[in-house]
């Protein structure tokens, strides 16, 4: 088990969804709906169910639609805003790297605000023993985004960007999907992730993703960060309307659920 779950998460949030339009025309992706239930609503009560009391959401396209839903609280979560005024021209690392402040505060979950995933994805992250964790579960023919491979250890040995299922390389090693969701310790981000990231956005390279950012750490840095199997857990990352439609047919029976119980006040 780790040592302590972490009590504080960053959420990154400031994008525009260009590719889920019509539907992001007028809100931000994040709360887009699955099954009525908004993308980042999801992600909250989950932080909330395993113990966060802090989140930090760096907010950016319709930032002011993402305070009005969530607030200052949701639920026993205190919620606190970083936003970024250069939303449409940088990438998710830009993102974090405004969000240093939150990274130094100890351990933390990260998370990109458009995965709608169930609460033992977070159980997944914190029973693990290595306090550095990404959750991931195999890549299917549906999926696109970033792959990695692991070492025979349980780490993830490289990246392998804009993966498609569509070319998925026959007879080579089992690749997995990143459910960009993770654990990240107090030390890793004091020590190896807010320097990197100084460096880079320092050297200009404001376009460049989290995925990225992890990838060099790991190959040039020496970061070990464990893969926590989620094999068999439902989640989706939400980039497309396809995506969507997934999402709606992997929790359409919380969506029952959620009727019978009656609405909640958050």
């Amino acid at each position: 088990m780790a040592s302590t779950a972490p009590r504080h998460a960053v959420v990154l949030a400031a994008g525009a969804g260009s590719r889920l339009r019509p539907l992001t025309d007028l809100r931000p992706k994040p709360l887009v709906e699955v099954n009525g239930t908004p993308i980042l609503h999801n992600a909250l009560r989950r932080l909330e169910a395993v113990g966060v009391q802090e989140v930090t959401i760096v907010i950016g396209y319709r930032k002011d639609a993402i305070q009005y839903a969530c607030g200052k609280r949701f639920g026993k979560l205190k919620i606190d805003y970083v936003e970024s005024s250069v939303f449409d021209r940088t990438g998710s690392a830009y993102s974090l790297w405004l969000a240093r402040d939150a990274l130094l505060r100890g351990d933390i979950y990260l998370l990109e605000g458009d995965v709608f995933f169930e609460e033992d994805a977070l159980h997944c992250l914190a029973r693990g023993t290595s306090p550095d964790a990404a959750a991931v579960a195999p890549f299917l023919a549906t999926m696109q985004g970033s792959a990695v491979l692991l070492s025979e250890c349980g780490f993830i040995s490289s990246f392998r960007m804009k993966q498609s299922g569509a070319d998925l390389p026959a007879g080579g090693p089992m690749l997995f999907k990143t459910l960009n969701l993770f654990r990240l310790s107090e030390s890793t981000l004091e020590t190896t992730i807010v320097p990197a990231l100084k460096d880079i956005i320092g050297s200009g390279a404001t376009q460049a993703y989290t995925e990225e950012l992890l990838a060099f750490l790991i190959e040039r840095r020496g970061l070990r960060l464990a893969a926590a199997r989620c094999d068999h857990l439902r989640w989706w990352e939400i980039d497309t309307a396809d995506d969507l439609r997934i999402a709606s047919s992997l929790f359409a029976d919380e969506s029952i659920t959620r009727r019978q119980a009656g609405p909640r006040n958050d």
